[in-house]
């Protein structure tokens, strides 16, 4: 059995000795050397980790690999990095983030967070923001990473996707509405309030706001999205790995003043877990989040979520709006993304329209 914690040093030696060692673990694992510059580009580029700062790393078993190729890249740079692996702290699916992971970010600087996330653990994860909201952490957030991720999308151009990024910032915080369609039937209308803070997440992860990895895209809280949202990418949380990618079996929303009014697909289990997912609490069936993936060095969808909602074109999430960072003031307890293909995206103010995005690709020079 693994405590999956320990205290990585530049010489490679143990810090706080327990009976076994998550660190030591990962520098007792394999891992293919295509790995290495993905994780050279969170640990480098997207973190800008220092000698002289301390990371918490968390896994799960799942991601062992993964992490061992973060974990590498740490010891190359000399910080101070505590490891756990999450099956060592506690019993899956995680009802509470475990407290010896809690206690340890408070010291650090630096978190990533590379797991294979189960049903319900959205709490847990929430617990573990919280702490990087609170103490301005930088933090990488790469739920559900795969082996297909690190030698795709974390090999992106991050510098270029941020240029990108900023472009795309700068001309929607001067919108007060987007307007999207795509050939498979999305027609959305979303109005922007100017209470809500726009953020971008390229990948070049700030103190301002935690990101995934890989990064890329810009969001906000929505004022009110009204129209028919055609999810023929993908759809978030769990539900993702369950049911892929939907282009032949799309799943269509109806949404007025913000809120679900019927869902359809042609696959009625899929129907009936994304009803109940976005009817949890409340605020389920409420658009919390509107966004414009960024990430162009994603060619395509490959049915993870956590690569998929970067893709360039538009994703809504239904649920919790982050309002530590957007300003929303509701809550809720879920939060999930949908992901469409093939956008065309305008942005509208009182003087007119520009269009930014032709069917999926951009129209902006940056």
């Amino acid at each position: 059995m693994m405590t999956g914690l320990v205290s990585g040093t530049k010489d490679g030696t143990a810090g706080t000795p327990k009976e076994m060692h998550g660190a030591e673990t990962l520098r007792g694992t394999a891992f293919p050397e295509g790995f290495t510059a993905g994780a050279r580009n969170a640990v480098t580029t997207c973190l800008r980790i220092q000698p002289e700062e301390k990371v918490t790393l968390i896994t799960d078993e799942s991601c062992l690999t993964i992490a061992a190729s973060l974990g590498s890249e740490l010891d190359r740079i000399g910080c101070v990095w505590n490891a756990f692996v999450l099956e060592a702290e506690a019993a899956r699916p995680l009802e509470e983030m475990p407290a010896a992971v809690l206690e340890d970010m408070e010291s650090s600087q630096v978190s990533i967070f590379a797991v294979t996330v189960q049903p319900n653990e959205l709490h847990s994860r929430m617990q573990m923001t919280d702490v990087v909201n609170r103490k301005r952490m930088r933090h990488a957030h790469m739920v559900n990473i795969t082996a297909e991720i690190m030698m795709q999308g974390m090999r992106a151009d991050f510098l270029a996707i941020d240029r990108l990024s900023q472009a795309v910032l700068d001309k929607v915080r001067a919108a007060t509405y987007v307007r999207a369609t795509t050939a498979a039937g999305t027609d959305i209308h979303a109005v922007l309030s100017p209470e809500y803070k726009w953020f971008k997440t390229s990948g070049i992860i700030s103190t301002e706001k935690w990101g995934n990895l890989p990064g890329g895209e810009c969001f906000t809280a929505p004022g009110e999205v009204n129209g028919v949202f055609v999810v023929d990418g993908v759809v978030g949380d769990f539900l993702c790995a369950r049911y892929g990618i939907l282009r032949e079996t799309p799943l269509t929303i109806n949404i007025e003043g913000n809120r679900i009014t019927k869902v359809s697909c042609t696959n009625k289990e899929l129907e009936r877990d994304f009803w109940a997912y976005t009817h949890t609490d409340a605020n389920s069936d409420r658009v919390g989040e509107f966004a414009i993936g960024t990430n162009i060095g994603v060619e395509r969808v490959i049915g993870n979520i956590l690569q998929d909602e970067k893709f360039p074109g538009v994703h809504i999430a239904f649920g919790d709006p982050y309002g530590a960072h957007t300003g929303a003031a509701w809550k809720s307890s879920t939060h999930i993304d949908v992901v469409g293909l093939g956008f065309n995206i305008w942005l509208g103010d009182a003087d007119g329209e520009e269009q930014i995005m032709r069917d999926g690709d951009f129209l902006i020079e940056a």
